[in-house]
């Protein structure tokens, strides 16, 4: 997929944070983005500082709702014929000690974080083995590293890491390529934080922006079917 004029993206959680770092990267190598998020007015916001209703397209999308999902992947497929690229980027967490975690806050992350991107892939796949596309996850260095407080979290996360690598397995044969991006530090709205310049150490959206252009870039025979990525200084927070 090196040619990238055209091809059409489809990136959940778009609508701030890594996502809209990815979408704004997309964007600028010529291909047309599809966002979403649960309020279609917040998605909307972001979709016109991306650019023009010819290259980006806002949805309204619970990535817990299979029906949701399909819903847009259909307006997708309507509006431009075509999915070249899949985004599974959609998450939530929620952090306390495992015997304080509430069964909605644990439903939540599993919901959002482990279920939602089956879901964005069965809503998908069908049109990835028409284009010979490409499904990422965003997981987490938390996806193979746990911690305290971090039960729900990790068991999502872990539980992307593998589900996604098995998916890899499954989808090679039709010329589907499937990796997942796991990072640390992130200077995102994750976890309700407002990025500033305390958070001028962590990987910015835009690095995973450059990240996934340079896997959709890679030659065809060659697939990184598991990147991890860190801050280079995290002794300077």
């Amino acid at each position: 997929m090196q040619d990238l004029k055209n091809k059409v993206a489809y990136i959940t959680g778009g609508s701030k944070g890594i996502g809209y770092g990815v979408a704004q990267k997309l964007i600028a190598a010529g291909m047309k983005v599809a966002i979403s998020g649960r309020t279609l007015k917040t998605v909307q916001q972001a979709a016109d500082y991306l650019g023009d209703s010819d290259t980006v397209l806002a949805l309204a999308s619970d990535v817990s709702n299979l029906d949701d999902e399909k819903t847009a992947v259909a307006a997708i497929i309507e509006k431009w014929g075509q999915l070249d690229v899949v985004l599974a980027n959609a998450g939530v967490g929620h952090f306390m000690p495992v015997d304080e975690m509430s069964i909605e806050f644990w439903n939540n992350m599993i919901d959002t974080n482990l279920t939602g991107v089956f879901y964005t892939l069965k809503a998908s796949v069908e049109a990835l083995k028409h284009s010979k596309g490409y499904y990422m996850t965003l997981a987490s260095l938390a996806g193979t590293n746990f911690f305290a407080a971090g039960a729900g979290y990790n068991a999502t996360k872990f539980g992307v890491v593998g589900f996604t690598q098995a998916v890899m397995l499954d989808l090679r044969k039709y010329d589907i390529k499937v990796s997942t991006i796991m990072p640390g530090s992130v200077a995102s709205n994750f976890n309700n934080n407002e990025p500033d310049e305390k958070d001028a150490w962590k990987i910015q959206p835009e690095d995973i922006g450059k990240l996934v252009l340079d896997l959709l870039k890679m030659h065809p025979r060659t697939l990184p079917s598991k990147i991890e990525v860190r801050p280079t200084r995290p002794d300077k927070k």
